[in-house]
């Protein structure tokens, strides 16, 4: 028997639940209750639907932990990196209003000012934070004594959270927290003589081998050879859906400005006789990386050439402010798939036609579940093109020419052609490091991408590894 689809019938089995918690645990306990508001998917339930559901079971109720979405809008529960800090806290606020009972909030909390202005307001009485937390232990504690220039704020990049739990059922990482299983612990160490280290290029993983070495007391060069902080990180983050990723270069700065044996050499080319100079002990090369381009015809004729309609990610990024806000009817192309995923965001959002040439089989394959579900949502919601299997044969002026999966030669025209072929390792003073140093007791580290052209994730961990050189080497105690 069937009973009917009612609100009264669909609260019957959470209501069953809370009643029997409440016989166990009498009274006086609180009960608290995890609630999705609104799926945010076609047929689901939407926030008046749940307001309607709540009546049959509130009233055991003592805390209502107000969240959204489901797994197959998985972007809106375990929130997308470019979804506001504290973007639902209107759900909480109408649990609130309807019920009168305390309530959580939670999504993308990351900014201190944000969740008080949230409690201030008075759309939530708690706020709930989980990736917040993994990136960062201490930030309730920065926050109380005046620290907050040095929360390590969670990037939302979903890759060693949801990524490792969800995607690979892998323990938890953290992108910008390499100390995520052990505390930092690394900080009672010290080094028991003399040590000095330098580290060439200032991108995450560079800024990270250079603040671990310096906080166990190494002498520390940072050496960078343009004007700013943050390599490959600060430059992406200027996409606007990934203008969260800005937070973990600028706190990896403000950690290394409070450190006095930590020395920055800006605007300055690193040459051997220069790392030379400091009688480095270590020398942590972290040069990073470039765009991929193979040798394909035309491809180097016009790509990033000022003048032509044909750009890396990178110039993408430079040309950024040339765009159209509204491109409706000018056609895109992009060569690439994990890249391009960021390229294929901007220009959708500008309403432009958009293609993406991929050779492999899926596009994104190796993407976290929750970049993965957004990004499939958005090119079925704006019909974007995914030729799949499909290999660049030729660069125009124009258009791509391509081999479909059937064999066949076909053309690609656009207005604005990318091609996001991945990242290669840049290593323009790696040899010469190597042979310069061959037969002293000088370690030359190599890490991040100019050791292989990866995630920020692999970076970081590499760069706190430079405690195991420190130890391999017996400075460390």
């Amino acid at each position: 028997m069937f009973l009917p689809r009612t609100a009264e019938n669909r609260a019957r089995f959470p209501k069953m639940v809370i009643e029997e918690v409440r016989k166990q645990v009498g009274p006086f306990f609180p009960i608290f209750v995890r609630i999705s508001v609104d799926e945010m998917i076609e047929g689901g339930n939407t926030l008046e639907d749940c307001i309607e559901y709540l009546q049959y079971f509130q009233e055991e109720v003592d805390v209502f932990d107000v969240s959204a979405a489901l797994n197959w809008s998985i972007q809106y529960q375990i929130d997308a990196n470019y979804m506001k800090d504290g973007w639902r806290s209107y759900m909480a606020k109408r649990v609130k209003e309807a019920y009168n009972k305390p309530v959580i909030t939670v999504g993308n909390i990351r900014d201190p000012k944000v969740a008080e202005d949230i409690l201030a307001r008075g759309d939530a009485d708690l706020i709930g934070m989980g990736r917040g937390l993994i990136a960062d232990p201490e930030w309730v504690n920065k926050v109380e004594f005046g620290d907050e220039d040095i929360i390590r704020k969670c990037i939302s990049c979903n890759a060693g959270c949801a990524g490792n739990r969800i995607g690979l059922n892998k323990p938890i990482r953290c992108t910008v927290n390499p100390s995520v299983n052990e505390d930092e612990v690394y900080k009672k160490w010290k080094v028991k003589r003399p040590c000095n280290v330098v580290v060439i290029g200032t991108g995450t993983a560079g800024m990270e081998a250079a603040c671990t070495a310096a906080e166990v007391g190494a002498t520390t060069f940072l050496i960078e050879k343009s004007d700013k902080l943050g390599g490959l990180s600060a430059i992406i983050s200027d996409i606007p859906d990934k203008r969260r990723m800005k937070d973990f270069p600028k706190y990896l700065t403000n950690r290394a400005k409070r450190l006095h044996n930590l020395y920055f050499l800006t605007n300055t080319e690193a040459t051997l006789d220069l790392v030379d100079k400091f009688h480095p002990d270590i020398v942590v090369n972290a040069t990073g990386s470039v765009p991929t381009l193979p040798p394909i015809t035309g491809l180097h004729d016009y790509v990033d050439k000022e003048g032509t309609k044909v750009a890396t990610v990178l110039g993408m990024i430079d040309r950024m402010d040339s765009y159209p806000e509204d491109m409706k009817g000018q056609k895109v192309a992009v060569v690439g798939g994990a890249v391009g995923l960021d390229v294929m965001e901007f220009f959708t959002e500008r309403n432009a036609d958009v293609t993406i040439i991929e050779m492999m089989p899926a596009i994104g394959a190796g993407v976290d579940p929750i970049t993965k579900c957004d990004t499939q949502t958005k090119m079925k919601e704006h019909n974007v093109r995914q030729m799949t299997n499909t290999a660049l044969q030729e660069v125009k002026s124009d258009r791509f020419v391509v081999k479909n999966p059937e064999g066949e030669i076909e053309e690609v025209p656009f207005d604005y052609g990318f091609m996001c072929l991945g990242m290669r390792a840049n290593t323009p003073i790696l040899e010469e490091l190597n042979k310069a140093y061959a037969d002293t007791n000088v370690a030359i580290y190599n890490v991040g991408d100019s050791k292989r052209a990866r995630r920020i994730i692999e970076g970081t961990t590499e760069g706190r590894n430079v405690l195991e050189v420190l130890k391999k080497l017996d400075f460390l105690d």
